[in-house]
């Protein structure tokens, strides 16, 4: 006797990487149900065992940008350090670990934002989160609420504009400029270390 079997589901985590992988590669507007199952391989009746719709789809793809990119960011504003050149140093650990901060899924969200006015309230408020964490780290270490602010913004632009201009640079190169964007942003070279146990943590292996 023949026993005909449902075709095994794709796992809500295969849904969420290949609407990301869609998201960062063609923009939202490419983000579709069908394509999506033809591209993992699966019927697209298997997508509705984890989402009601294409709406909840974006939304729990918006929902882990805000966790992952803005909370990781936030968390290590607010990490422990002795001086505020450890202190930034800390918040670097984002630009140089995509376990941290996913720089292609911030532009693809800043993208989409362009055209939609509910997800562009929500980047201001991630993008006020993201300040006021950095500057109360200034602040910490007794920095003027004026100079805390440009400092702030001076180490936001300074990110975005990576983001934007897709900046790819060799690993030692970035490294061997990470201590003087500390002084630039800082006013402080950190201590050799400072540095070396920066630079332990990101150390392959």
């Amino acid at each position: 006797m023949n026993i005909v079997t449902d075709p095994p589901r794709a796992p809500q985590e295969a849904w969420l990487k290949a609407a990301y992988d869609v998201l960062t590669e063609d923009g939202v507007e490419a983000v579709k149900i069908m394509p999506l199952a033809k591209r993992m391989g699966v019927t697209r009746s298997g997508f509705y065992w984890h989402f009601s719709d294409r709406e909840a789809l974006l939304e729990a793809m918006i929902a882990y940008w805000e966790d992952k990119n803005t909370g990781n960011l936030v968390a290590r504003c607010d990490a422990y350090a002795e001086t505020i050149c450890e202190a930034v140093l800390n918040l670097f650990d984002c630009w140089l670990d995509d376990s941290l901060f996913d720089s292609r899924l911030d532009l693809a969200i800043r993208n989409w934002a362009r055209n939609d006015a509910a997800l562009a309230a929500r980047l201001e408020r991630a993008d006020a989160r993201r300040k006021t964490a950095i500057e109360a780290m200034f602040l910490r270490f007794g920095y003027a609420p004026a100079d805390a602010e440009v400092r702030t913004l001076t180490m936001i632009y300074t990110q975005i504009g990576y983001i934007s201009m897709q900046v790819c640079e060799e690993r030692e190169p970035r490294f061997a400029r990470m201590a003087d964007y500390v002084r630039v942003f800082t006013g402080w070279m950190p201590s050799a270390s400072e540095m070396d146990r920066f630079r332990a943590r990101h150390e392959p292996g």
